[in-house]
């Protein structure tokens, strides 16, 4: 994580997804602007996040660590999202860990300094229910598309949302979880794409040849993340 002192940006980035319109009271000069580098950790659960993030730039992944030490994949998310709010609302909410799968830039309120102030904030708490909304609604829909779809669709639009520089790296055993099909059902699929030149297997990694072909596949599946309301 590295504090980035550009209040140009800062600015440009508020402007660009309506951060201010947000919150009831002026944020501009008490939000700071972060970048986590691609791959890094932004929460490691069980801490507990410092900052109201709001992301602007970047893909984030969210994954939780089960007792036997697996690990499940959640959710992820693209701007404009809050990151955090779960623990701002209710201290004794489990937290999750969530990884940049890019280069991510996030707009940072201190937890500490402006809870209580976001918790007496109409409009920003009108914002947080719209959004947890919209994720509940994610989260019903993706359970739906396991169902209606078929994998070689579903799995077009998570390749295309998790690769990083058309680098595709997901583990197979978290992906095959989050998809709901079976480790050698995804291996099929994936070994199908490298047959068609969709993809190349270079080491553990693949390399998108045809991000044309992933786009039409999963045209007819939403993939669009969740994400805050923007005005």
């Amino acid at each position: 994580m590295r504090l980035i002192q550009n209040d140009d940006l800062k600015r440009q980035f508020i402007a660009e997804w309506g951060y201010d319109h947000q919150f009831s009271f002026d944020v501009v000069q008490a939000a700071q602007l972060y970048l986590f580098p691609a791959k890094s950790i932004i929460v490691r659960a069980p801490d507990r996040p410092r900052d109201l993030l709001y992301l602007v730039k970047g893909k984030t992944k969210l994954y939780d660590t089960l007792a036997n030490g697996k690990v499940a994949l959640i959710d992820f998310f693209t701007p404009p999202c809050f990151i955090g709010e779960m623990e701002l609302l209710d201290p004794e909410s489990p937290s999750f860990t969530v990884q940049a799968i890019e280069d991510c830039w996030c707009l940072a309120l201190p937890m500490a300094t402006y809870r209580e102030q976001l918790l007496r904030d109409t409009t920003f708490l009108r914002r947080v229910c719209q959004y947890l909304g919209r994720k509940n609604t994610r989260n019903i829909k993706t359970f739906s598309q396991n169902q209606a779809f078929t994998l070689s669709q579903r799995l077009a639009g998570f390749i295309l949302l998790t690769a990083n520089n058309d680098v595709y790296e997901e583990k197979h055993t978290q992906v095959a979880q989050y998809l709901g099909v079976s480790y050698r059902h995804l291996l099929y699929v994936l070994a199908d794409f490298v047959k068609q030149g969709v993809l190349e297997k270079v080491g553990h990694h693949y390399l998108v040849q045809r991000p044309d072909v992933l786009a039409r596949l999963a045209r007819e599946v939403d993939w669009a993340p969740t994400t805050a309301e923007r005005e």
